[in-house]
């Protein structure tokens, strides 16, 4: 059982339970955390609450999370956006709000319950029961590209590569604040924040190193629309980056404000391109996704704001 306890701030009077557990942990989706809370793993200052209960500054909120189970995911047929498929791999355009792969309270409605139907048995087995598959992955509120492997042969190929850093990974995102120069580099390590489990930071302490190129594609009164392009892939790492400079995502509210960004459920990213070497064919391969209404959306408001 992992225990996590988050502390409610002036920022979050009124918020409901529901919400404020979903909004604090990023691998938990709402209905997980309604989940937990009906089990009676989430209290209030020591007592359980309704998903309805609406926080106070000053709250101790308390979770208990069931460790993963040898669990087999079910097929689901969930409709997936599949932008290339062979023999080997494929690659999928993931929509804003999908879990990637089942975690505790989760089991259902994410990515790999959608690839197990759509695949069948052919998916690599190299991460097990709960990640067939999963190469790689991008959060629950972050859209765009990811790579899936269907045997472990291309899983190993797949996973050296973006080992060895030569696996293109590029994103696209909208800031908070108004980034000076046209471009730069965060070279910043990354690793478990000291006191929130659930979250990254950047630190000297038991941490890899991380690299994340930015570049202004845009700029408007109070954000700016830029480029990253990873050299490593830590968790959060763009998220992480971008708040340690300053600038953190617009609707992050566990990098940036808490308030988080009314018109966005959650943060302003997207996995826009992927490149790689086809294991099998050796030759290279890159795709290029539109950006997904809800960016352009944004970008129209804050052009217009």
């Amino acid at each position: 059982m992992t225990n996590i306890t988050l502390n409610v701030t002036e920022e979050h009077n009124g918020v409901r339970l529901d919400k404020f557990i979903s909004d604090s942990c990023p691998d938990l989706t709402r209905s997980a955390a309604v989940n937990l809370i009906e089990k009676g793993l989430v209290k209030a200052n020591g007592m359980t609450q309704s998903k309805k209960y609406k926080l106070s500054a000053g709250d101790i909120i308390s979770l208990e999370i069931p460790e993963p189970v040898e669990y087999e995911a079910q097929p689901e047929n969930i409709p997936l956006d599949i932008v290339y498929e062979d023999n080997d791999l494929l690659v999928v355009n993931k929509p804003k709000g999908m879990v990637v792969h089942p975690a505790p309270g989760n089991y259902s409605g994410t990515l790999v319950n959608a690839l197990l139907y759509h695949c069948k048995d052919s998916l690599s087995g190299i991460n097990g029961v709960l990640r067939p598959g999963i190469v790689h992955r991008i959060d629950k509120d972050t859209s765009g590209l990811l790579i899936v492997a269907k045997n472990d042969f291309a899983h190993q190929s797949l996973a050296l590569q973006i080992k060895e850093h030569s696996f293109t990974r590029e994103y696209e995102a909208v800031v908070v604040g108004n980034i000076r120069e046209e471009n730069g580099t965060v070279n910043a390590p990354i690793g478990r924040h000291p006191i929130d489990r659930k979250k990254m930071t950047v630190t000297e302490k038991n941490s890899r190193n991380a690299t994340t190129h930015y570049s202004v594609i845009n700029r408007y009164s109070g954000y700016t629309h830029i480029r990253c392009v990873l050299e490593t892939g830590r968790t959060h790492q763009i998220r992480v980056h971008m708040a340690y400079i300053g600038h953190p995502v617009a609707g992050d509210t566990v990098y940036g404000s808490k308030k988080g960004d009314k018109r966005l459920n959650g943060q302003c990213l997207h996995a826009k391109k992927i490149g790689f070497i086809h294991p099998r064919t050796e030759k290279y391969l890159e795709f290029d996704s539109n950006l997904p209404d809800y960016f352009c959306n944004y970008l129209s408001y804050i052009q217009n704001s």
